[in-house]
């Protein structure tokens, strides 16, 4: 028995040096930790149960035969994050450069399998160079497996994937199915074709930094949320967003201890609002003060930043939060804050998360760009996602709700639960100015007439209460219980039920 135990562990050891020491010091020289190191890193200490860590290819093609080390490049697993159960597999670069193999992906579907199965979220953490080119089609199949399964998870648990290294070719399409893709700066990069390959076919010389690094998905492309300085921080931040995640779309929101004041009342609320209509202020300010202690994960926070997504707490319980940014853009919509906070609404919805919108919107932006990009299609997106969501939906307008984007920001038509309005709402077709000159024209040439038209526009519509007086807003609060209020109705709407027609799933305009 002394003998067997001795064996067992010697191949433990063998299996957890992965590629051997050498390329485990490469990995640190290059600032990475290594798969099993960031596992450890994500989990509770001590957490961590390993599946197939004896695993290894098939392949006698290429002299592969000659060349087995146990895992076969990826770690996989399950354990805890604050005690409650995730799954994590961790690409291992020190393992024939993380390449996927057939056996490779058998693990990962094992995995996705049984996340499916218990319910509980799924997290990969990514450092690969790709299909294994020696397996070909088999390596290909992997992949397919692989995408197959994000598919049928999607909306049922939540998937979330962490680029830490390289990730190009088959190996983007499985984290771009996820809900959330994070990187890490300097070190991690993203592209279908690399510089080689671009440099070939287009005569472009691009490295891959510029190509697909972080400072490009985060900021030009969208395709990830956030982006962070090293290992630690992003692996620290992932526990993060993990607390504010459910478990499935069947289990209840995550409710943490709370100490601060559902009741807490915020004066300097009341003078956010600068007295010139045309003058900016900052969003988050409201944002952070509404909710719990301050608390706030910014999902895509460095891009379409007129828009601003993201999850916080109220009374302990999760919510997402969507709100128009008028430092920037004057909170305008255009075409990538609309696909940003479609995408957001349309996770929460998934999962259950009330949603709370903070509206001061002008507008959609206008221009030939924007027509030309198809800024139609994609507000529609926005509408499409407030419309068909059966969350509770809760609405504050504090400045301007102008045209259609009034509508499309969770107003009451679509099926907003509690719309209230700050006493310096203003919901109109749009701005008195523009308003005059139309309805006004052939005045024009008479300044004192146009600027009798404009006040007479403005006592009428800058206000919310002719919205009020329709039912369309609930009430008019006053900014300083803007959180005191926010409280008291997603507390009310916690046993919100919607039946909906029966359909096989929707056709959003993708």
């Amino acid at each position: 028995m002394k003998d067997v135990l001795a064996e067992l562990e010697q191949r433990r050891e063998t299996a957890r040096l992965g590629g051997g020491q050498r390329r485990i010091e490469a990995q640190h020289g290059k600032g990475k930790l290594t798969a099993r190191e960031r596992i450890e890193v994500l989990l509770d200490e001590g957490s961590f149960e390993e599946f197939d860590m004896f695993k290894q290819h098939r392949c006698t093609d290429f002299g592969m035969e000659e060349h087995h080390i146990p895992g076969d490049g990826v770690v996989t697993g399950w354990g805890t994050v604050n005690g409650r159960t995730v799954y994590v597999f961790s690409k291992d670069f020190t393992v024939f450069g993380g390449s996927l193999s057939e056996a490779h992906a058998e693990k990962i579907t094992k995995l996705q399998d049984m996340a499916l199965r218990n319910r509980a979220p799924i997290i990969g953490l990514f450092d690969a160079g790709g299909a294994r080119i020696q397996e070909g089609v088999a390596a290909l199949g992997g992949y397919g497996e692989v995408f197959h399964r994000n598919v049928l998870a999607s909306g049922v648990i939540p998937q979330i994937s962490l680029i830490m290294g390289p990730c190009a070719g088959g190996d983007v399409y499985s984290p771009a199915m996820t809900d959330f893709i994070f990187m890490v700066r300097d070190t991690s990069y993203m592209f279908v074709t690399g510089p080689d390959v671009v440099k070939t076919v287009t005569n472009e010389t691009v490295t891959a930094e510029e190509l697909g690094g972080a400072s490009i998905h985060t900021t030009k492309s969208s395709i990830a949320d956030g982006g962070f300085d090293n290992d630690i921080e992003a692996l620290q931040q992932m526990r993060r967003l993990i607390d504010f995640l459910p478990m499935s779309n069947l289990a209840e929101l995550p409710e943490l201890t709370n100490y601060d004041d559902p009741e807490r009342i915020d004066m300097s609320l009341d003078t956010l609002i600068p007295d010139n209509p045309n003058k900016p202020y900052d969003m988050k300010e409201l944002v952070l003060k509404t909710l719990d202690e301050g608390d706030f994960f910014e999902i895509q926070e460095n891009f379409a930043k007129n828009i601003i997504t993201g999850f916080g707490r109220v009374e302990g319980r999760t919510v997402g939060i969507i709100a128009n940014q008028p430092m920037v853009l004057a909170g305008v919509l255009d075409s990538d804050a609309s696909r940003k906070a479609a995408r957001f609404v349309r996770f929460c919805d998934c999962f259950g998360i009330p949603v709370v919108t903070f509206v001061d919107v002008p507008g959609f932006l206008p221009g030939t760009s924007q027509e030309y990009g198809g800024l139609i299609k994609h507000g529609a997106k926005l509408l499409f996602a407030y419309a068909e969501a059966t969350v509770p939906k809760i609405t504050v307008i504090t400045r301007k709700a102008y045209g259609g984007a009034y509508d499309v920001m969770s107003s009451k038509h679509i099926r907003g639960d509690i719309n209230y309005a700050w006493p310096t709402a203003e919901i109109a077709v749009m701005g008195a100015k523009g308003a005059v000159e139309i309805l006004y024209r052939s005045e024009l040439g008479d300044k004192e007439k146009i600027a009798q038209r404009t006040r007479s526009y403005e006592d009428r519509f800058a206000n919310p209460f002719v919205a009020a007086e329709r039912g369309y807003i609930d009430d008019v609060i006053r900014p300083h219980s803007t959180r005191r209020r926010i409280a008291k109705a997603l507390a009310m709407l916690r046993s919100k039920k919607v039946e909906t027609p029966w359909k096989k799933h929707d056709n959003i305009p993708l």
